[in-house]
């Protein structure tokens, strides 16, 4: 109980404790702003005593963050106001509402108020006559009859006028009159010029009139037939009516009935284009921005109207777009015609672009209707692309070439990357991929506006992701690692029989991931597209912001070409370690059993190495031609494939074992012979520029693995072993003969190792142990 007691006590210790420090920060707060609020704050004088120890650098970072800050609490404010704009608008509706009802009421009790003087004047009048009888009859006997004023007779006369003008229609004068009518009615009830039943009879006539004519002008601008000028006119008089709210509302509809009429006009037909979009699009848009235009100038910029024609243009617009999809963008989305698709968008928000001028901003309304359609239209167009490639893989003979001329023809040519893209050679599949992926670009381009870069790069990602499937796919031996592509099913790829072939895999996923396809999403960019300087900055941002994503899309693009890279090496390692039953050739044997020989052994690189030297010379052959221009690509490459052949040497545990703990430690010619191989790999490497720290430093700790192991059988490996020079002398001596032969002033590719082993012992140099 104790010990609960403590816990409570300190919880609200703490408690307590948290709640002085919130109110010391917001006193601190409160401290800090008394400073603004003074009468004598000087703006430039603050700034000074702040800035006064800060140089140049650090006041144009403030500067720079002072604007981030700005720009940031602009953002908010218009996420805010987009937050709370439905509720705004409901809200200045229905505040409208309640200002026509209380005009009403006022109207009414107006009304009542006279009616209840009226029947008091009655009875006192009434108790008054009873009491001078006398008085009315002595009156009455003298037959004085009293002449009626100039008010009375206007009185009887002003309802029947008013009834000429409202059959004749002559509305301004009408609308003149009653005003007129209001104000005399108001001058006699203030000097008792007519009596109460008079003034009674007078209201209720006037008020007849005026309700009268409210209810011909709603039924004039209610008419299909009005013209503009006439329903301009209407609308205004209703408003001097004293019913406005009721006079915009007529407005907006009138103008709805117009367009819905007009529509009707459309031809019908079974397919719906562009041609039908344009001339919708137009007739909706036209009518939205002519309706703005009457609001505006009939009831200038009072928000209660202002919400309602932004209310009732919204409602327009989300009907024009559901008929829209309904009609033509859906069809064309759903068979993946994306240009056809992007066409209908950039037709409509071009015409719902000029609303602006009015002060109504309903493109984010359309383009968020839209972003499904055009979503759709994406994947298909990605689906076909992918369906495409899937039948061209099938058939390519894996031969790099230039696109040939229908295919030039076939492309965009005012695209300058498309153009450029014809330099290279690729092998067909890649053209038509390239091609393919020109046009998509060329498409999406137009929705910019709808922000759809980030899925369009992601989907286009995949489709590339799935091509470079098909090249591992191609790849000879790929059967044994098919379960890793269960996506690939049962779809036929044609193998790349030849080392040739084989390189113009990763010449073609190369090129795509590193050039083509990086500089065709560069037409995502919208700077081309650039209007005013405002425009010019925002885009600037935007391609700002745009860099990063595409940076980072070019990574993940490469980051296939690692795959294929990867499974290419690891084909070509284990052809030359394994043999085609499936044994290794390079065992902890070719070197123990070297000693167990009398023979002094002829020193030459391992048969092995010696075929690893011979494939990258003529890979390095191969690829001075397929990598013009992209020379890196190559080195790298040569360089991947020799770690690889090194690295499976290092984990190789079976090998190490056996050197290690085997039933016979290897002796001075096998260490010679292991140290002559791995310094043979390491100068053909360095001369050939594909030496890598990785490289370097696998094969000194492939040999100091070795030293170490024939150290362990009690003899000193530095007292069997040559000097380096002899390592060095003998290692270019052998590049030297293995280097393709030249024919013709060419070289030979083909450089055969067999050449190696038929020569005679004496011509190269024997050594033993110094």
């Amino acid at each position: 109980m104790a010990s609960a007691k403590s816990s409570r006590s300190r919880a609200v210790a703490s408690g307590v404790s948290s709640k002085g420090i919130a109110k010391d920060a917001a006193t601190k707060f409160e401290e800090n702003l008394h400073v603004f609020k003074s009468d004598n704050f000087d703006a430039d004088a603050y700034v000074q005593s702040k800035c006064h120890s800060l140089n140049e650098k650090e006041i144009r970072q403030l500067c720079s963050h002072l604007v981030d800050l700005k720009r940031a609490s602009a953002e908010e404010m218009r996420k805010s106001v987009y937050a709370n704009y439905t509720a705004f608008i409901r809200t200045s509706k229905e505040i409208s509402d309640l200002e026509g009802e209380l005009s009403s009421m006022r109207n009414l009790l107006s009304t009542q108020a006279t009616l209840v003087h009226s029947l008091a004047d009655g009875v006192r009048i009434e108790s008054l006559s009873e009491a001078s009888d006398d008085h009315a009859a002595i009156g009455l006997s003298k037959n004085e009859v009293t002449e009626p004023s100039e008010v009375e007779k206007w009185s009887m006369e002003f309802p029947d006028f008013l009834d000429v003008l409202l059959a004749e229609r002559r509305i301004e004068e009408a609308l003149s009159n009653l005003d007129e009518g209001e104000k005399i009615l108001s001058e006699a009830r203030e000097k008792n010029k007519l009596t109460p039943s008079v003034l009674l009879s007078l209201q209720t006539a006037i008020s007849k009139r005026r309700q009268k004519l409210a209810d011909q002008l709603a039924e004039a601008a209610s008419h299909l037939s009005i013209r503009s000028s006439e329903l301009r006119t209407a609308i205004s008089a209703l408003k001097r009516l004293g019913d406005s709210p009721r006079a915009h509302s007529l407005l907006l509809n009138a103008h709805y009935q117009r367009y819905q009429h007009n529509m009707q006009g459309l031809r019908s037909s079974s397919t719906y284009g562009s041609a039908y979009t344009a001339t919708l699009s137009q007739l909706v848009f036209s009518a939205i921005a002519q309706a703005a235009s009457d609001s505006l100038a009939i009831f200038g910029q009072e928000t209660a109207y202002s919400s309602e024609l932004v209310t009732w243009a919204t409602k327009q617009t989300e009907a024009f777009a559901f008929l829209i999809k309904k009609r033509a963008l859906s069809s064309s989305a759903a068979a993946g015609g994306l240009r056809s698709a992007a066409e209908c968008v950039q037709i409509t928000v071009a015409h719902c672009s000029l609303l602006e001028a009015h002060g109504l901003a309903l493109c984010p309304v359309l383009l968020k209707l839209f972003r499904p359609s055009i979503e759709q239209a994406l994947d298909a167009n990605l689906k076909r692309i992918e369906e495409s490639t899937t039948a061209l893989v099938a058939a390519d003979d894996w031969e790099l070439t230039y696109p040939p001329s229908t295919m030039r023809l076939s492309g965009r040519t005012g695209s300058l990357a498309g153009t450029m893209a014809y330099q290279y050679k690729l092998s067909i599949s890649a053209h038509r991929f390239s091609n393919m992926v020109q046009d998509f670009f060329e498409d999406v381009r137009p929705l910019l506006s709808m922000q759809l870069g980030g899925k369009t790069l992601d989907g286009l990602f995949q489709v590339f992701d799935s091509y470079v499937n098909f090249l591992i796919k191609a790849l000879p031996g790929f059967m044994e690692e098919e379960a890793n592509f269960e996506g690939l099913g049962s779809k036929i790829v044609r193998t790349a029989e030849t080392e040739s072939q084989q390189i113009s895999l990763l010449a073609n996923a190369s090129l795509l991931a590193d050039e083509l396809l990086p500089r065709a999403a560069m037409k995502l960019s919208p700077l081309n597209q650039i209007g005013s300087k405002e425009d010019f900055r925002r885009l600037s941002r935007d391609r700002q912001n745009r860099n990063p994503e595409q940076r980072e899309w070019k990574r993940r693009l490469m980051n296939c070409v690692d795959r294929l890279k990867d499974s290419f090496c690891r084909h070509h390692a284990l052809e030359l370690i394994l043999t085609e039953e499936g044994d290794s050739r390079l065992t902890a044997n070719m070197y123990i059993n070297m000693d167990g020989n009398i023979d002094e052994p002829v020193w030459l690189p391992s048969p092995l190495f010696q075929e690893l030297y011979a494939k990258l010379n003529r890979m390095s052959s191969m690829m001075a031609d397929m990598f013009v221009g992209r020379e890196k690509f190559a080195t790298l490459l040569l360089m991947r494939l020799t770690e690889t052949v090194i690295l499976w040497l290092s984990e190789d545990q079976t090998f190490w074992d056996d050197i290690e703990e085997g039933p016979r430690p290897l002796g001075p010619h096998g260490l010679q012979q292991f140290c002559l191989d791995m310094k043979f790999v390491m100068s053909f490497a360095s001369q050939g520029r594909y030496l890598s720290r990785n490289l370097h430093r696998v094969v000194n700790d492939i040999i100091s693995k070795a030293l170490n192991a024939f150290s362990a059988t009690g003899l000193d490996p530095y007292h069997v072993l040559p000097e380096d020079d002899w390592f060095n002398e003998v290692c270019q001596d052998i590049i030297e003969r293995l280097k393709p032969k030249a024919v013709n002033g060419e070289r030979d590719t083909n450089s055969p190792t067999a050449s190696i082993s038929a020569q005679s012992a004496s011509s190269v140099r024997s050594h033993g142990s110094y």
